[in-house]
């Protein structure tokens, strides 16, 4: 962006990002203590990850600056990150390292790709985005989704960081809102070059609302590999399963276990011997599930590295990765009954669903998909597959249970949609491809800045 054009953007916007960053200033001074009694509040693991890396939110790095050419994605969860991973490996590829950076420090770091690091983003304040920006000095910004904090936005923009945004997300709601201060939203907007769009909705919104070059390239989602499988503890799996009936499912909270292992129970009653992989996304849930299903009438077991012997009804598996899971039980359950969405709405970020996980990684698989309605972020790939006929969805336990001894009692169909599955995934490939082609020329900015040195003059 010019300077002439940044002056003008900043006159857009400055009473009400002035405002902004004031008050987070005057809070900052209780973050620490803030971010302290959070961590001891959500106790388990979760908390102990949130306490020994909460330093970080408060923009106190636990990781050395890579030398060199440096790419920061910003996105609010891992989640966010998934979608963005042949991203990752194309800028590495590319000759960059990638700082990724996630909100929520009671969540587990994602997987990246070599050249990658994690850090959780730092706390929304002026004193904290600087100090974050100082350390890491990122030579390009690329913000993911529905992630855009203002105070860091603003930061980054003084500082002369090109922004581009990718996978953007702008809900109609947060539009209308944006629509009734049309300066500001110019101003905000017009700083991110290029501003890639989740899908053609929100490309028009964002269009709108002031992003210069707000396109729609296509769904990197479409892009990401399946999960690798444990191969040790796919074997002990298949071993212990041997030939019966067998399907997985993938529960956030224990309200949505219960509904899977009331499924289980008209599953068994209709294909005697079926067996349930439970995979609960948090591990502390494993003991509470088992014991649900042991209070249902099914026989359940927590998966051990040294268990024996033929599965019981239900095997709760804490550990087991959706790679594992989905090979060991291609007929999979994965989520939206029994979720809940955010509500809120905001100018930095938008409502992210809590429902269903990706559905990509089991398609390539060819699985057989079965899902509840609360997809999320997800909405357009279930959409696509519900359309072509390669997944299902769900209204409740009974309609849940059907679809399973379905998929389970007619191998030929099982395979015919998990052939469609895969074959809807590859027609929508590509766009990590053309998102690289977009973010091209800040990228060779960055290589022809003399302030920039290679990694080899290290």
């Amino acid at each position: 962006m010019s300077s002439d054009r940044l002056s003008g953007a900043a006159a857009g916007w400055s009473a009400p990002i002035s405002l902004y960053r004031a008050l987070g200033e005057a809070l900052s001074v209780f973050a620490p203590a803030l971010l302290r009694a959070r961590g001891w509040l959500r106790g388990s693991k979760a908390g102990a990850l949130e306490r020994r890396r909460a330093g970080e939110r408060l923009a106190i790095a636990s990781a050395p600056r890579p030398h060199g050419r440096l790419a920061w994605i910003a996105a609010r969860a891992a989640a966010d990150l998934e979608a963005l991973i042949p991203v990752v490996d194309r800028l590495g590829a590319a000759g960059f390292h990638v700082l990724a950076t996630t909100r929520d420090e009671g969540e587990a770091a994602p997987h990246l790709p070599p050249r990658a690091l994690h850090q959780y983003a730092p706390l929304d304040a002026p004193r904290f985005c600087a100090a974050f920006l100082s350390f890491w000095r990122p030579d390009v910004a690329i913000f993911a989704g529905g992630e855009r904090p203002p105070a860091l936005v603003c930061e980054a923009r003084r500082r002369g960081v090109p922004l581009a945004a990718v996978d953007a997300r702008l809900s109609g709601r947060t539009a209308a809102v944006l629509a009734r201060a049309p300066r500001f939203a110019r101003a905000f907007f017009s700083g991110f070059e290029p501003c890639l769009a989740h899908a053609e909705p929100d490309a028009g919104r964002l269009r709108r609302a002031g992003a210069p070059d707000a396109r729609w390239v296509g769904d990197p989602l479409y892009d990401v590999s399946p999960e690798p499988a444990d191969a040790a503890a796919l074997g002990r799996l298949g071993a212990r399963i041997g030939a019966r009936p067998a399907w997985c499912a993938f529960v956030g909270g224990l309200a949505e276990g219960e509904l899977v292992i009331e499924a289980q129970r008209g599953v068994c009653a209709a294909l005697p011997g079926a067996v349930l992989l439970l995979v609960p996304r948090r591990p502390a849930l494993a003991q509470p599930l088992a014991r649900r299903a042991g209070g249902r009438g099914l026989d359940a077991q927590i998966v051990g590295a040294d268990d024996e012997g033929p599965a019981p009804d239900v095997l709760v598996a804490p550990g087991a990765g959706s790679g594992t899971a989905l090979r060991a039980a291609p007929v999979a359950y994965l989520g939206g009954l029994g979720a809940s969405a955010a509500p809120w709405i905001g100018l930095w970020g938008e409502p992210e669903g809590r429902g269903a996980q990706s559905p990509v990684g089991a398609a390539k698989l060819q699985c057989v998909i079965v899902h509840g309605p609360r997809v999320g972020a997800y909405a357009g790939a279930y959409d696509a597959l519900d359309e072509a006929g390669a997944a299902a969805c769900v209204a409740d336990v009974g309609e849940l249970a059907a679809e399973i001894v379905e998929a389970l009692g007619d191998a030929a169909t099982a395979r015919a949609r998990g052939r469609a599955a895969a074959q809807e995934t590859e027609r929508r490939s590509g766009a990590s491809t053309q998102i690289m082609h977009a973010l091209s020329p800040i990228l060779a900015q960055v290589f022809l800045r003399p302030d920039v040195d290679d990694e080899e003059g290290a």
